[in-house]
């Protein structure tokens, strides 16, 4: 057997047994990432590519990982950032654009500006309620691509789209894709699933209930605040209500889609009652009277058939029978050059283990695919011929080609400082925080989410990590781990994997991704704080 098939054991502590400088080392490619989108403002392919090279300089000088090994990492990590994640942007705006080609989105736009013409509504309606609903149903980014397209068909910047959109993606995200991120977090630590979720739950809804309004105060301020306050608090009431009655009380599937539908429900009975006092513009829009366009109910039904054949086919893909179904096509790879190549140690891992790597090509039961599927059928209901649609496809293809590197690279270098050790080393720098461990349990979750840009991702790589430090430290393990997929949230908007998708919805420039990243840190940086604190009170208080 060839000795290039010999295991290798991770060291957390690379550099002269000091936790500070190999943390400071493994933190080396996120400064990289924050210099480049940051201070020097480059485009966040740019800061991907740069960002990955930083992280395989690092593994192999520092850590001493094998060089096939740096190479399966990053390509593993760049496949599973292709899909499932890149096939469902792609999809996406593939049915958006054949809303927009067809003629259809402007009966769409009129349909929401019936409801109402003003744009902090809007957003809590498009960008916070229908997308934590998507967020439910499919998750991994679709959210974020859907409604930001929609935003920016109703006439907001793509900036404003873009930004917005990623705010409001955090109250849903802990319970996203029928609850895959706590289900997950279960698996990972042993610890039963409905205390999971009843915790998730009891730190997830006092941030729900404050988004839409925290939302708004984004937008407009205090004075643009006080013109949609009881929409706002409506909303986030019935959002964080029923997310923290079905958490606690139902399990981690239909947390969002409840929750969702509550605030979409309460929203529409809401507009037909009653309209804001004031009138508000966003920035550099220019003011001008709502010009109401009413549509026969067969119009109204060709406009939103799209987005009702996709909520149609992500539920079908999610039902349990059919799901499984679906995935006994998935083609399961033992990830060359890395599968079982890399020992975990302890306090990662109870005892030496070997770390999987098998890619999971589920073509077939990937969300991406129920929304080409409704891309496809909405394209024949709505008279799309086959050279008009192959049209879209190459559109889309050209429009998201950068966004997609991007979240290749970002995959890759964050699956490469998991499989080197450069994440553990970083999870046992905050773990050695003592006392103040359940504020900087909620901030480890933030910084896996900034890596992996994924809450499920975030709640596998340290999910046990947070109970074996909670147990040496006497806290409560299911609080500790909780903290981590509630805390991991808001990390989701600072993503660059995030970021690229809201870029390739809206159109953005690529010059103006390091501005949303630097409208977005400050944001995400205060709500996973708040978190924290909320963290440290249950932990010593509650």
């Amino acid at each position: 057997m060839s000795e290039v098939l010999r295991m290798w054991q991770q060291n957390y502590i690379p550099l002269g047994d000091s936790l500070a400088a190999s943390a400071l080392v493994a933190g080396l490619p996120i400064f990289t990432l924050l210099l480049m989108l940051g201070v020097l403002r480059k485009p966040a392919w740019m800061a991907g590519l740069t960002g990955l090279a930083t992280a395989m300089a690092v593994a192999l000088f520092v850590y001493g990982m094998p060089a096939s090994a740096v190479v399966g990492a990053v390509t593993y990590g760049a496949a599973f950032g292709l899909l499932p994640i890149g096939w469902i942007v792609f999809s996406a705006i593939l049915l958006y654009r054949i809303t927009l080609e067809t003629g259809n989105f402007e009966v769409v736009k009129d349909s929401v500006g019936n409801l109402t013409p003003d744009r902090r509504l809007q957003a809590l309606l498009i960008a916070f309620a229908f997308g934590a609903f998507i967020e439910g149903a499919a998750g991994f980014g679709s959210p974020v691509a859907v409604a930001a397209a929609m935003l920016t068909g109703l006439g907001f910047s793509p900036f404003y789209a873009a930004g917005i959109c990623l705010l409001a993606n955090t109250a849903p995200v802990a319970f996203g894709s029928i609850g895959i991120p706590v289900t997950t977090l279960a698996l990972t630590t042993g610890l039963p699933v409905g205390a999971l979720s009843a915790q998730v739950g009891r730190l997830c809804a006092p941030l729900s209930f404050f988004v839409p309004s925290y939302l708004i105060l984004v937008m407009g301020g205090w004075r643009g605040l006080r013109g949609v306050l009881p929409a706002a608090l409506l909303c986030g009431g019935a959002f964080a209500g029923l997310q923290f009655l079905v958490s606690n009380y139902l399990g981690a599937e239909l947390v969002d889609i409840a929750s969702s539908l509550a605030a979409i429900g309460s929203l529409v009975v809401l507009f037909k009652v009653w309209k804001p006092s004031d009138t508000f513009q966003l920035e550099g829009e220019v003011a001008a009277a709502p010009e109401k366009k009413h549509h026969t109910g067969k119009q109204l039904f060709r406009a939103w058939l799209p987005y009702l054949l996709l909520i149609v086919f992500v539920l079908i893909w999610g039902e349990k029978d059919i799901k499984a179904y679906l995935n006994s096509y998935t083609i399961n790879v033992q990830w060359p050059g890395l599968h079982n190549l890399v020992e975990r140690v302890a306090p990662t891992v109870p005892k030496p283990a070997p770390y999987a790597a098998v890619y999971a090509f589920s073509w077939l039961s990937a969300s991406g695919t129920a929304c080409l599927f409704a891309a496809l059928v909405a394209s024949l209901c709505l008279g799309v011929t086959p050279k008009q649609f192959g049209g879209m496809l190459a559109t889309t293809t050209r429009q998201l080609a950068l966004s997609l590197l991007t979240i290749a690279s970002v995959l890759g270098l964050a699956f490469l400082m998991n499989y080197s050790g450069a994440t553990a080393t970083l999870g046992l720098a905050f773990a050695s925080t003592g006392s103040t461990f359940p504020f900087f349990s909620a901030m480890l979750g933030w910084l896996g989410v900034f890596l992996t840009g994924s809450d499920t991702s975030a709640n596998a790589l340290f999910g046990n990590l947070q109970v074996v430090t909670a147990n040496s430290l006497g806290l409560d393990p299911v609080l500790m781990a909780s903290s981590n997929s509630s805390g991991g949230v808001m990390g989701k908007m600072i993503s660059l994997q995030s970021i690229a998708v809201a870029a390739a919805a809206t159109g953005m420039k690529a010059a103006d991704e390091a501005k949303l990243f630097r409208f977005t840190l400050r944001h995400s940086v205060f709500l996973a704080t708040l978190i924290g604190l909320l963290t440290l009170f249950y932990a010593y208080a509650g």
